[in-house]
């Protein structure tokens, strides 16, 4: 899994280093090498070949190093099951909050992690959050994509900076426009998604505060999203977008 190269999970004092999603280890290893890290941990978020395929040559890579997944979700190579509330330290300055956030598949993992150093927390969300979007409910419930995304996720604090697993921005912007039209957030960050797009840059992070503003997935608890939908509870709203955008060609 790529993820944009200024994200860094790091003890800077030891500068023991943990990973999310290696698919393709060895790009990894010359991006750890050049700055001189020592790979100790890889968080993966879920089982599907392109977030858990590269476990097992990372361990063979880096002998010794731990592979963290979702203890009901059956990650290859995985050596530490977590669950949700588990915790995992990095060097002397990072931690590591395990968050269930089950639906894309029934045990992933979204990792929050805070550091002393660094005084905005940041969160690996895999493919349950997605900048203004959300996975596809291949093992769960649209019960379960709200708690994950609206009680879960979005009960963390606001500057969080949101790491997801896939960059589809701009399509999820467009789409998030045929939801709420008039919404001035949203029009302003696909300009500027556009724009990064463009010009070659990511548009990851996001952080909580703009998805609660942008993503309508998780945006159902209010009564005018709801409206627009056709609904009258966020649950029921949340599964009509997901199978709007299911069906979506933008």
């Amino acid at each position: 899994m790529v993820y944009p190269s200024n994200t860094k999970i790091v003890d800077e004092s030891t500068k023991d280093a943990a990973v999310v999603d290696p698919v393709e280890p060895q790009k990894v290893l010359e991006v750890a090498n050049l700055h001189g890290l020592n790979l100790k941990l890889v968080l993966t978020t879920h089982h599907h070949w392109d977030h858990a395929g590269g476990n097992e040559q990372i361990k063979q890579l880096v002998p010794g190093i731990k592979v963290y997944g979702g203890s009901i979700d059956n990650v290859k190579g995985c050596t530490d099951k977590v669950e949700n509330g588990d915790k995992v330290s990095l060097g002397a300055d990072i931690n590591i909050l395990s968050l269930h956030t089950p639906c894309h598949t029934k045990g992933h993992i979204s990792y929050y992690v805070t550091s002393k150093e660094d005084e905005n927390p940041a969160v690996f969300t895999g493919d349950t959050l997605f900048i203004a979007g959300c996975g596809k409910f291949f093992e769960g419930t649209a019960e379960q994509m709200y708690q994950s995304l609206c009680v879960t996720l979005g009960s963390l604090p606001k500057p969080t900076k949101v790491y997801c697993g896939h960059e589809y921005t701009v399509k999820n912007l467009q789409f998030a426009l045929t939801i709420e039209p008039d919404n001035l957030k949203l029009q302003e960050k696909l300009t500027w998604a556009q724009k990064q797009q463009q010009a070659g840059q990511p548009t990851i992070p996001s952080t909580i505060e703009e998805e609660l503003e942008t993503n309508p997935f998780m945006r159902v608890d209010l009564p005018v999203l709801q409206e627009k939908v056709g609904f009258k509870s966020p649950v029921e709203a949340l599964r009509e977008i997901r199978e709007r955008k299911d069906n979506w060609r933008g």
